[in-house]
């Protein structure tokens, strides 16, 4: 039986919650809330169904975390967010600019959630969000100048963008960040190593290091998480595990176009399909939609071929792109796809992308998209 679904939409002027009718047709608006401030995520916990965490920054608190068990009636502001411990003289000392993503921990660790942040920065709550801790393993690494070093990153900052749990192991985790590219963990963040063999750093005297890689985004497919899809600063990849080489698979999307952009969505209950949404990545990097002409591209080979699906956007003067935590798809049948748009846009496919339409318009510079069960 179909059901209603829930967008958590965040944008740099505060956050909104669309819902939908059973039918996905209709949507009923829930905000602005925090209106004013910038919100990077906002997430729903499916372990229990009811608590929201938003990662905000806002002009009198700073960098925090908010939480809500009522729907996004009332917030409670964490008693401690992330924040790095203070540097020992002689250190460089660092501070959390804003947390950027936020990720429930595994179905059996009620209560755990991850927190990447900028500068990167990897941190942890064992009490629903509530007080957060650093993660010591990667914080403190010996090699953490390395793999982070304090002129690198993003216009927006050096982040840890991503974090990811292997649904069978609550100990294995992945990370991506924009200074190191992609490491991994197989004792729960006590310790690290990089995960960036073949994958392309073409800003670097050596283009194939073993870190330094831009990682945009990553997912790990939940019906084969030994499945693992990136969109790289340099490219659409793939990774099949045991391996630890990642496959070029951009290189089969159209020249014209390219395989730049900031994220990729897998069909969750078939490995070999997912989408990405280009942008044009050449010269001066404008970060819009290749030729003004925005679409979605689809494979459903695990890479070997991608198809454009472009029905109901702008033909022309489609100026926009979609970050990183903007795109996402609900779990229904036919599957649900839903982005978020730097022109402020929320658009929505229920073909698993054959066409589209837009749900929203005019809101702020949209950041994050997440697509829940009501």
């Amino acid at each position: 039986m179909s059901q209603g679904v829930q967008l958590l939409v965040g944008t740099r002027k505060g956050a909104w919650i669309f819902r939908s009718d059973a039918r996905r047709e209709a949507w009923a608006v829930d905000g602005p809330h925090f209106l004013g401030s910038i919100v990077n995520h906002l997430v729903l916990d499916p372990r229990d169904g009811r608590t929201l965490l938003m990662a905000a920054s806002t002009g009198h608190l700073g960098p925090t975390v908010f939480r809500s068990t009522d729907g996004g009636a009332s917030w409670t502001e964490a008693a401690r967010p992330p924040a790095f411990a203070k540097a020992a003289e002689g250190e460089t000392p660092r501070a959390v600019d804003h947390a950027f993503w936020l990720e429930p921990g595994h179905a059996s660790e009620p209560g755990v959630w991850w927190a990447g942040t900028s500068p990167p920065g990897l941190f942890v709550s064992r009490d629903g969000g509530g007080t957060w801790d650093g993660v010591a393993g990667f914080n403190d690494n010996p090699k953490y100048w390395d793999w982070c070093p304090a002129d690198g990153g993003t216009p927006d900052g050096a982040l840890l963008n991503q974090v990811q749990v292997d649904p069978r192991d609550a100990a294995h985790m992945y990370i991506a960040t924009s200074t190191g590219g992609v490491f991994e963990t197989l004792d729960q963040g006590t310790s690290w190593r990089p995960l960036n063999r073949n994958v392309e750093a073409n800003f670097f005297p050596d283009p194939y290091p073993e870190y330094g890689q831009d990682a945009h985004y990553i997912a790990v497919h939940p019906a084969m998480p030994d499945r693992l899809y990136q969109q790289n600063h340099c490219g659409i990849y793939r990774l099949d595990r045991p391996s630890d080489e990642w496959v070029r698979i951009g290189k089969a999307m159209p020249e014209e176009i390219g395989d730049i952009g900031f994220t990729i969505v897998p069909h969750p209950r078939d490995p070999d399909t997912a989408w990405v949404f280009p942008m044009d990545g050449t010269d001066v990097w404008p970060r819009v939609s290749p030729g003004g002409r925005p679409a979605v591209y689809r494979t459903r080979d695990a890479g070997a071929s991608w198809e454009r699906q472009d029905g109901g956007f702008p033909r022309e003067q489609g100026w926009f792109t979609v970050k990183r935590q903007a795109f996402c798809a609900d779990a229904q049948a036919p599957l649900g796809l839903y982005l978020g748009t730097t022109g402020g846009e929320v658009w929505m496919s229920d073909a698993e992308g054959e066409a589209w339409r837009p749900i929203a318009r005019h809101l702020p510079e949209i950041y994050s998209v997440v697509a829940t069960p009501l």
